[in-house]
């Protein structure tokens, strides 16, 4: 049995909830409580389980396969709803150059996907939600763990899944910041039922987020000594870099040397890049540890789900390509989900594309067209081959027609820590207001040199390249290939540009790229335009509200402290 399979058997189980954000009875967007906390927090092994469902929920939409006995009513998917990850991945992508939804009415993604979403969108709506539950899960626990009486080892073992369960509910609300950015703030201290939540600004969740991660990580267990599956204080330094480094979109005031320190703590750690990039997205991925920082566990026997990394490995494969096989991917059929558009594709060479550069460069080509001329044509749009539900032996992980895949989803990588101490070492000035060198050199010219790497690692060029060594491998005589040097770049802007790129080469379909393309000016303006953007074949600016998702008008009639800055209020 694998690790996150034990991880899960153990740690699944009854969840409580007594409120989320505001109490109104008529909101059927709010889980329903059919087991009270006295009943459940009893004893260690209770805490356990609650603990499990908190992580669970992120990829799983209700205690039953493939949804049933379903956490809360929703608006999608016959109002059972989409797990938190299906949800999120949709709200990253499905707008982006990166993704092409192909199912805009049946899945209601025409909004997301046009940039042209209201307060009354199902994706918007029910993600916000989703992210509610979870936080009052997060309150619940910590609600009654703070009054808990433990002993010995069981006291210890409570402080730690009270700092993992801090760290979650800080995890739900940087998404809701990045998301939402004016939002309900609701913790273990306030009443429960009768409370109205107050509307916190951008700057008072940030604070409150980066106060909570400061705060736990002590508590927290070492990369080397945590279960997979849970957080750990690397997780917690990661998340506080990804604050730190978007400081400046949500709160007008940049962290970035903050990002940098964050970033530091994390590579300090022990982690190292996995020398082969394809295993860090098939079904024997939960063996990368020494670069997956945070995964979400994925199990065909215990979190069957049609979402999370279910859906990133169904969803690429087509339905109606007789060219592609979709035993290859592990898979008993295609969803024809989505593809890629034709500008995130440019971002790699055809030599790459046809298998001979980037290995990171994961498209199936044959029979479908690189243009998009249309967004309901599966066969318009390179498809992506990124994801598998193969192991390591190119066998087959699970029946996905039956239970889904096994392949985890890996939410924190160090690739991403590298590229954002990248970034922030391009945009951090010193005590003088002079900009950081992107590749210092201090001891020699030899480039292996021990002095000049420690050198080199104090800039960016050296992480990137590391990256790039492991996407591009070694020529005959054991030389690097794919390098880049600052002398490539003319400018600062053009290695900024650089780096979105390369997270974009590196990070695709992993839930970053609406908060890089926003982080860097891109996603609604006409800096840069993608097929489809704005709800035409040739694209076009949009409004920049289309930065932050709206407040759902349940939630708005629901809660009088809250309203959206941008967006007319839509009846329903």
């Amino acid at each position: 049995m694998k690790l996150k399979n034990i991880l899960y058997s153990m740690m699944m189980g009854t969840a409580v909830l007594t409120g989320t954000t505001s109490c109104v009875s008529d909101l059927d967007q709010y889980p329903h409580t059919e087991t009270t906390s006295k009943d459940v927090y009893t004893s260690l092994a209770n805490y356990e389980a609650v603990l499990g469902k908190i992580y669970a929920a992120m990829v799983t939409s209700g205690q039953g396969k493939g949804g049933d006995n379903k956490d809360m009513e929703s608006v999608l998917n016959n109002g059972s709803g989409f797990d938190y990850m299906r949800m999120f991945i949709n709200m990253q992508e499905c707008g982006t150059d990166e993704f092409a939804s192909t199912w805009l009415t049946g899945e209601q993604t025409t909004g997301l996907t046009y940039l042209s979403w209201d307060a009354n969108d199902a994706w918007v709506s029910d993600m916000y939600y989703r992210i509610y539950y979870n936080i009052a899960l997060c309150n619940e626990f910590l609600r009654n763990a703070n009054s808990a009486n433990f002993s010995g080892a069981d006291a210890e073992k409570m402080k730690e899944y009270k700092a993992e369960v801090r760290f979650m509910r800080a995890l739900f609300y940087y998404h809701a910041l990045d998301f939402y950015r004016n939002i309900p703030m609701v913790t273990e201290n306030d009443p429960v039922g009768s409370f109205i939540p107050p509307r916190y600004t951008p700057q008072q969740t940030f604070d409150y987020i980066e106060s909570e991660l400061k705060d736990c990580v002590g508590d927290m267990l070492p990369a080397s000594t945590c279960p997979y599956g849970q957080a750990s204080q690397g997780a917690a330094y990661t998340l506080l870099a990804k604050l730190y480094l978007n400081s400046e979109v949500y709160t007008g005031v940049a962290k970035y040397a903050e990002c940098m320190e964050a970033c530091k703590k994390v590579m300090d750690m022990g982690y190292s890049l996995e020398s082969d990039y394809s295993k860090l997205f098939n079904a024997d991925n939960d063996k990368r540890t020494n670069e997956i920082i945070f995964a979400l566990p994925v199990s065909a026997e215990h979190t069957v789900s049609w979402g999370s990394s279910t859906y990133l490995v169904c969803g690429q494969v087509s339905m109606s390509n007789a060219n592609q096989n979709v035993a290859d991917y592990g898979v008993t059929a295609g969803w024809s989900e989505f593809r890629l558009r034709p500008e995130f594709v440019d971002k790699f060479t055809q030599t790459d594309i046809d298998g001979n550069g980037d290995k990171r460069c994961k498209f199936f080509t044959n029979g479908q067209s690189k243009d998009v001329t249309s967004m309901t044509d599966e066969t318009t749009g390179y498809l992506s081959e990124k994801w598998s539900n193969l192991k390591d032996d190119k066998t087959t992980a699970s029946n996905t027609a039956d239970a889904g895949v096994e392949t985890d989803f890996p939410l924190f990588r160090l690739a991403d820590v590298y590229l954002m101490y990248a970034e922030c070492v391009v945009r951090c000035k010193d005590a003088n207001g002079k900009s950081l060198d992107w590749d210092p050199w201090n001891g020699g010219v030899n480039i292996n040199d021990q002095t000049v790497i420690k050198s080199r690692k104090k800039g960016a060029i050296y992480w990137i390249n590391l990256l790039r060594e492991r996407a591009y491998g070694k020529d005959k005589n054991g030389k690097p290939l794919g390098q880049v040097w600052k002398e490539n770049f003319s400018s600062k802007d053009a290695f900024l540009q650089f780096i979105l790129d390369e997270r974009a080469r590196e990070l695709y379909h992993e839930g970053y790229r609406r908060t890089d393309l926003i982080r860097f000016g891109e996603f609604t303006t006409s800096k840069y335009i993608w097929q489809w953007k704005g709800g035409t074949h040739d694209g076009q600016a949009v409004d920049s509200k289309y930065n932050i998702y709206p407040i759902p008008n349940t939630e708005l009639t629901a809660n009088p402290n809250l309203h959206n800055d941008n967006y007319y209020r839509i009846k329903e």
